[in-house]
């Protein structure tokens, strides 16, 4: 029988927020341009501002695309806490380890009730995409789903370089428009963080139709035509607060209309970036036709009292904490033998459904490799 979180009334989380544990990195690992795991940092990139006027849609058709509906459970994350974990030589301490991706749906939950989501269900997860698909085709005059999200990897593609930016050629940084775009490569960070008294380790894989986290360099640029003249390079001291970007696109904001649109956009930003430490977002806005017009960097801090100055009332940055926290504790209180569990909500609901699906056992979710690597360490634990 499934054990339901209410959602409703939402004034129930509203007032200072909870505390939040700023997140740490504590390892990190890439997919290759072949989608292949790497315990590095190989697929780190490092920002650099685009041109103006670039169309989106160039270079479609060569799209090397990696399917995202593929899936990967948690494979790359549990090998990196793995290599972790023997470096340490000792268990990570955290309540709950999952993707960012999971940690926006909660968090957002109570501003967001359109979609709905089951966790690690792929039927669903193809029944949604083939829904928004078939809605955005609805629309006129819009371009194709898969051109749309194309949009987004072609504008990371033209922000980023591979290495930083005194160390590649004119040529590399005027060409980035010629590149084949591919989604294939990733750098993903893992951070220790909490919120209230849940501690988390969260991966940020790239999400699907959303953009990367990058380096961001430290000297200022204006939004049209700047350039940044010097890089910045990662802290050696584990944990230290790191200066990633965020890039992001959306539709340029021509009435009241699109502003309201771009300030519910904003909690989708500002969860993603909060949950991995990201400090700022650069935000390419483009025109119906997929150019890109305009550029504005973001600081993640200040997302939340910008909303509240301009009167938003879509989203309240606290209230998300808040029903975070709260259902973070019910889940850890609800979940308390063994098997294989399913967090659900459906589309429109007023709740969050957590149900058992196997009665022992992992599913899927765990590899016999880190169950071996847990059995392992809690023996020579013992031992110790």
């Amino acid at each position: 029988m499934a054990k339901s979180f209410n959602i409703q009334p939402i004034g129930r989380f509203s007032g200072e927020s909870e505390p939040v544990k700023r997140p740490k990195e504590i390892a990190y690992f890439s997919y290759d341009h072949k989608h292949e795991f790497r315990l590095d940092d190989s697929s780190l990139q490092w920002y650099y501002p685009p041109e103006l006027g670039a169309d989106l849609s160039k270079g479609f058709e060569q799209f090397d695309k990696y399917d995202e509906m593929t899936d990967e459970h948690l494979d790359g994350l549990l090998r990196t806490i793995m290599a972790h974990e023997e470096e340490e030589g000792k268990k990570i301490d955290a309540h709950i380890v999952t993707w960012r991706g999971m940690m926006t749906k909660i968090m957002s939950a109570l501003f967001e009730d359109r979609d709905g989501f089951i966790e690690d269900n792929y039927t669903y997860k193809q029944a949604m995409k083939q829904e928004q698909q078939h809605q955005q085709q609805g629309r006129r005059g819009q371009f194709s789903p898969d051109v749309m999200t194309y949009w987004g990897y072609k504008f990371e593609t033209l922000c980023c370089l591979p290495r930083p930016w005194g160390e590649v050629s004119r040529d590399v940084i005027e060409n980035r428009d010629k590149e084949i775009v591919s989604n294939k490569a990733q750098y993903c960070s893992i951070v220790r963080t909490g919120i209230g008294n849940t501690v988390l380790c969260l991966g940020g894989e790239v999400d699907a139709s959303k953009s990367a986290i990058y380096w961001f360099e430290k000297m200022p640029f204006a939004h049209h035509t700047g350039r940044c003249l010097v890089w910045d390079s990662k802290p050696l001291q584990k944990g230290a607060p790191i200066n990633w970007i965020e890039l992001k696109t959306s539709a340029e904001i021509r009435d009241d209309r699109g502003m309201q649109n771009f300030e519910r956009k904003l909690m989708k930003f500002w969860i993603q970036s909060f949950l991995l430490g990201v400090p700022k977002i650069i935000v390419g806005f483009r025109s119906q036709k997929g150019i890109l017009t305009k550029l504005e960097e973001i600081q993640t801090a200040k997302i939340p009292e910008t909303a509240v100055k301009r009167g938003v009332r879509s989203w309240n940055a606290d209230m998300c904490i808040n029903f975070a926290s709260n259902f973070l504790g019910w889940l850890k209180n609800t979940i308390n033998d063994e098997g294989v569990w399913r967090i659900r909500r459906r589309p429109r609901s007023d709740a969050i459904e957590v149900f058992k699906v196997e009665e022992v056992g992992h599913g899927r979710i765990l590899t016999d490799e880190f169950i071996n690597w847990r059995i392992k360490l809690s023996l020579n634990s013992g031992s110790g």
